[in-house]
């Protein structure tokens, strides 16, 4: 028998949580979760992972499996999600992927793209300039020189925007031109949904989301993980805006307006980023689950 991944993706807040039970429900599987910051076990509210009750009803994988302490890499989890896909296909041909990473998702369906080699002098130079800088002028030559990246990337991450950059610097070439080149083979077929709305209603669910967080203590788990600030797993949103608030450079109405529109932003590169993939689905999020479902059985 084939072998599958039912892999749903879409912008933070559009309900892929909630379609993914329905669906491992249904066919009786586990849940693979994509999500880079629902690794880390110190952080649940900001990260929007999933309830206690959800994680009872169904088996996650790769949710508070990493202390923010650790490092940990997408080719990590490449590997480790590859290795435990292969053991639950040993007992259901099907297994459900979730969530709003991209390169994450990326890495298990395709595996990871190759990138050249890069000199330590290149990383170096630009390092310094960040810490000399600020991060707004490598965004504005990043959007000079590879304009995709400029759109899909985190741009308020300086790892992500320091490598996109170091790749241009390095070969004269767009970091952009060197993804979605060769795939990996992999022993199993994918079946790619994709859950969307209009632009006002996902800001809207996003800015309710961003509430529930602040009412469900988001504040007092930032502050918990202040000391560590400096980490790349707390360099996300809805953490560097608390941040600015506890060290007294900003109110906590700003921050909280902050997290809203930093949101907004992380959704819309979502967005650019899942709808280069031509093979993906794309439902309404409001689609009743009785249509994916005679799609995905079509497929299978």
């Amino acid at each position: 028998m084939d072998k599958y991944i039912i892999s749903i993706v879409g912008p933070t807040g559009i309900g892929k949580t909630s379609l993914s039970i329905k669906l491992a429900t249904y066919f009786k599987t586990e849940i693979i979760s994509a999500d880079s910051r629902q690794f880390y076990k110190e952080i649940p509210i900001g990260t929007a992972a999933p309830s206690n009750e959800e994680q009872k009803a169904i088996t996650h994988h790769f949710i508070h499996n990493k202390s923010i302490l650790d490092k940990y890499s997408v080719g990590d989890f490449e590997r480790e999600a590859i290795e435990c896909i292969t053991t639950i296909h040993k007992h259901n041909p099907i297994v459900v992927l979730v969530g709003g990473s991209g390169l994450y998702v990326q890495a298990v369906l395709e595996g990871l793209d190759d990138f050249p080699e890069v000199s330590a002098n290149i990383r170096t130079q630009l390092n310094t300039e960040f810490k000399t800088n600020g991060i707004q002028g490598l965004q504005k030559e990043l959007k000079s020189l590879d304009p995709i990246a400029y759109e899909t990337i985190a741009l308020d991450n300086p790892h992500r925007v320091i490598r996109a950059l170091e790749i241009c610097r390095a070969t004269g070439k767009a970091y952009s031109s060197f993804l979605n080149k060769e795939k990996k083979k992999r022993n199993f077929k994918t079946i790619q949904i994709g859950l969307t709305a209009e632009r006002s209603l996902v800001y809207e669910r996003i800015n309710r989301r961003v509430d529930l967080m602040i009412a469900q203590g988001l504040v007092d788990e930032v502050k918990s993980v202040l000391e560590y600030k400096q980490l790349n797993a707390l360099n996300t949103v809805g953490y560097k805006e608390v941040f600015r608030y506890l060290e007294g450079r900003c109110s906590l109405d700003f921050a909280i307006e902050e997290i809203k529109k930093n949101s907004r932003r992380f959704a819309k590169r979502q967005v650019t980023w899942f709808k280069r993939q031509e093979e993906t689905k794309w439902y309404d999020h409001s689609t009743p689950i009785e249509e994916i479902l005679a799609y995905i059985n079509k497929m299978l």
